[in-house]
């Protein structure tokens, strides 16, 4: 009796099991290969991209050790497609709502503990895909950088508690996938796949001498601070680098006083490395439009568009256009429908890049409606192109030589290397590479009021503008004339900071009530823990060891 009940269950489970891969809503893939077959419901570890046609079961993996260089990718095979899941989730919504409001939630568990839970961001994988997939690969960690959300899905856990939950030594991880609509209210359906897979985690074997805190060697244009620091937390941090858990950092550099406190080098880098520290450029073009400004090259940054281009021969020509200022571009306020935070966007800059004028595809774009009734922050790099180009045609044999004779010179900077537009100007927008004890000078001008060495390079009236609060970005967040604003809170006590920032975690902080300036550079490009990282060792190692 006991052994015909077995028999009906398993019959009843199968047949369910069926019918959950047979009965679409909207017509979804066949499960047609026996490895999806025998593996419906669960979530395959590889170290390869196979296509589904030639996966065997000895693919995948029992255990991954994580290290440089290595790859680790997720084989999703499920019953049916996610818009079929959706639809026993809210059969009343038709295909296409329940495709647009809807995705994959994964849940990362540690050795038996959740530790990340994320809501997969609506726009990650096209509308078909959502419709007909039955299976998928995505890569989790890549060694050539695969674009794709698994990485930053990856990223994301890894930075949220995935990095102090993988310790040295070997972890038990688990994923679970399930559906959630979001339309009104948050739903999440039942589990639809789930894996787990054996994580180790090697001890970083690094040299006792990478952590000690570096002699800094005299240098003809900045003194060497006598200042005390906290040796054993620069060593602290200095070991958190080595051991890779602060990772691709390439210098650390702390002016006190104007006179060189620390000075530290990292992966490679030295006091002669080129750092390119991408969109801390666009601090240098709020300064060069200063210096051309005071220069009476240019009467203000109140002038509009339409004293330095003809926009009626542009294609999206509106009367508002005229009116956009210098101001508007400083300030990432312009009503141009531009965005880089918005991958949408006409105006973004990966749009931007691959074509043949960079100022006619900014001056060609539409305006915002939303912005025009509304004034409003929006990063808007082509906005910054613009205004290196009107530098570019105002100042004396053109930008690069003006920003060589009375920006670099000045302040002692002879090693350097622009990157330039198609049009062979100065790419305003970023790029521009220095050492990083050089970036350092830059961020001490304006510590200084925009003098140096008894010079003023800049008005002060310029530099109190630049560092103000022009624009709200969020909650405690600000951005001046290109350059942003942000408050540190460490130990109880609040740090006002305005900084250069690229892509990566590069900075040049510029405190507000403490004679200080910070660089850090980094070349952790498009990933989620290069700014992250760089917030950390600010709050938790830097100023705690410098400030007193």
């Amino acid at each position: 009796m006991i052994k015909k009940f077995a028999l009906l269950v398993t019959i009843l489970l199968i047949t369910l099991k069926s019918l959950a891969q047979k009965i679409d809503f909207v017509k979804s893939d066949s499960i047609t290969f026996t490895i999806h077959k025998a593996n419906v419901g669960k979530i395959a570890f590889m170290s390869n991209n196979v296509p589904i046609e030639n996966i065997k079961q000895t693919d995948f993996l029992k255990e991954f050790e994580i290290k440089d260089k290595t790859d680790l990718n997720i084989r999703v095979f499920m019953g049916n497609s996610l818009t079929n899941y959706l639809h026993l989730i809210s059969p009343q919504l038709s295909a296409d709502e329940l495709t647009n409001n809807g995705n994959y939630q994964f849940t990362f568990i540690v050795d038996n503990k959740i530790v990340y839970i994320e809501n997969l961001n609506l726009g990650a994988g096209n509308a078909s895909s959502k419709k007909q997939k039955t299976t998928f690969r995505v890569p989790l960690i890549s060694s050539n950088n695969e674009d794709s959300w698994g990485r930053f899905l990856w990223n994301r856990f890894f930075y949220n508690g995935g990095e102090d939950a993988f310790s040295t030594g070997t972890h038990l991880l688990k994923i679970e996938i399930r559906p959630y609509l979001k339309n009104n209210e948050l739903i999440v359906g039942n589990l639809i796949a789930e894996g787990q897979l054996k994580i180790i985690i090697p001890e970083i074997i690094f040299n006792e001498e990478q952590v000690k805190v570096q002699s800094i060697k005299p240098i003809k244009e900045l003194q060497i601070s006598n200042s005390k620091i906290d040796i054993q937390k620069i060593e602290e941090l200095n070991r958190k680098i080595a051991a890779k858990t602060f990772k691709d950092i390439t210098s650390i550099v702390v002016l006190k006083e104007g006179k060189i406190l620390l000075e530290e080098y990292f992966n490679a880098a030295n006091r002669a490395t080129l750092h390119d520290t991408r969109s801390v450029g666009k601090s240098f073009a709020s300064t060069l439009l200063g210096i051309a400004i005071k220069d009476n090259y240019i009467k203000s940054e109140t002038q509009t568009l339409n004293e330095f281009y003809n926009l009626n021969n542009y294609q999206n020509y509106a009367v508002a256009k005229d009116s956009i200022t210098l101001k508007d571009l400083l300030t990432m306020s312009s009503i141009f429908d531009g965005s880089d935070i918005n991958s949408e966007s006409a105006g973004n800059e990966e749009n931007m890049y691959p074509t043949k004028n960079w100022i006619e595809f900014t001056l060609n774009l539409p305006i915002d409606k939303t912005k025009l009734a509304q004034k409003q922050w929006d990063y808007f790099t082509a906005g910054v192109v613009v205004l290196g180009d009107i530098i570019n045609k105002k100042v004396p044999n053109g930008l690069e030589k003006y920003a060589h004779q009375n920006l670099f010179k000045q302040l002692g900077i002879t090693n350097y290397r622009w990157q330039f537009t198609p049009q062979k100007v100065v790419n305003t927008a970023g790029g521009v590479q220095l050492r990083s004890i050089d970036l350092a000078k830059f961020g001490q001008l304006y510590k200084n009021k925009g003098t140096w060495n008894g010079k003023q390079i800049l008005t002060k009236q310029w530099v109190d503008k630049s560092l103000s609060h022009q624009m709200k970005i969020a909650e405690e967040e600000y951005y001046g004339y290109l350059f942003w604003n942000k408050t540190y809170n460490v130990n109880g006590k609040n740090y006002e900071v305005y900084y250069s920032s690229g892509n990566g975690g590069n900075k040049i902080f510029i405190f507000k009530d403490q004679p200080l300036v910070i660089v850090i550079t980094s070349t952790a490009y498009n990933t989620v823990y290069g700014e992250k990282q760089a917030d950390k060792i600010m709050e938790q190692y830097l100023i705690q060891a410098i400030v007193k």
